[in-house]
C-alpha cells in the first residue's frame, strides 16, 4: 500500500461516516453506497470518497476547500488529512446541512477545520484563495474557471465533470487535466 492511501485508510479510521449520518441513516454507514442527508442531497460513497481523497494527495499544513461539503464528513476527513497546521474550509449551500455538519464537525478536536455557508452566485471562497487542494463533492457541466483561479501554483483540484472523474493540477505551463472514471453526483449549484 503506498503513503496516500495509508494516509487516507488511517483518516476513514478516525472519522468514522455514523457521526455524519442523519439519525434514521445511521445504520447504512457501513454500507458502500451515498447515503441520502435531506434536501436532495447525499453522503457520497465511501468508496467514491477514498478514491477522490487518493487523487487529491492531501499533504499536512496544506490549506484546502471542500466544496459541497454537505454533511462535513469529508471536512473532517481533510482536516484529520492537513493536520493542526493546515486549515480546510468546507463550504455548503445549504443552510441545514451547513447546521448539521458543524455540530458532527463539533465531535472531533479539529478546530483547523470550518464548514461556512457558501455566498449565493459565488463558487469557493476567492477571499481565502489560494487553495493548494480543492475538492469537489458535485459534479459540474464543465470545468469551473471560478474554482480554478482558486488554485494555489501546483495546486490540485479533483471534481465530476459531465460524469467523469477529473483531477486538474495548475502548473506554469497551464492545467494538467487526468481523466478517471466514471461517476455520479449531485449537481454543482453556486
Amino acid at each position: 500500500m503506498d503513503e496516500v492511501s495509508d494516509r487516507v485508510d488511517q483518516a476513514f479510521a478516525r472519522t468514522p461516516r455514523p457521526g455524519f449520518l442523519p439519525t434514521q441513516q445511521r445504520h447504512r454507514a457501513a454500507q458502500d453506497g451515498p447515503v441520502a442527508i435531506g434536501d436532495d442531497q447525499t453522503n457520497s460513497q465511501p468508496s467514491t470518497v477514498a478514491a477522490m481523497l487518493r487523487l487529491l494527495d492531501v499533504r499536512p499544513g496544506q490549506l484546502v476547500l471542500d466544496v459541497g461539503s454537505g454533511s462535513g464528513w469529508t471536512t473532517a476527513l481533510l482536516a484529520d488529512l492537513v493536520g493542526p497546521d493546515g486549515q480546510v474550509i468546507g463550504v455548503e449551500r445549504i443552510p441545514r446541512l451547513v447546521q448539521t455538519s458543524r455540530t458532527a464537525l463539533a465531535g472531533f478536536d479539529r478546530p483547523w477545520a470550518q464548514v461556512r455557508r457558501a455566498e449565493p452566485d459565488v463558487l469557493g471562497v476567492p477571499g481565502h484563495a489560494p487553495f493548494a487542494r480543492i475538492l469537489v463533492s458535485a459534479e459540474a457541466d464543465e470545468l469551473p474557471e471560478a474554482l480554478l483561479d482558486q488554485l494555489a501554483p501546483d495546486g490540485v483540484m479533483v471534481i465530476p465533470v459531465a460524469g467523469e472523474m477529473l483531477r486538474v493540477v495548475a502548473q506554469p505551463a497551464g492545467r494538467r487535466v487526468t481523466r478517471h472514471g466514471r461517476y455520479r453526483f449531485v449537481p454543482l449549484i453556486s
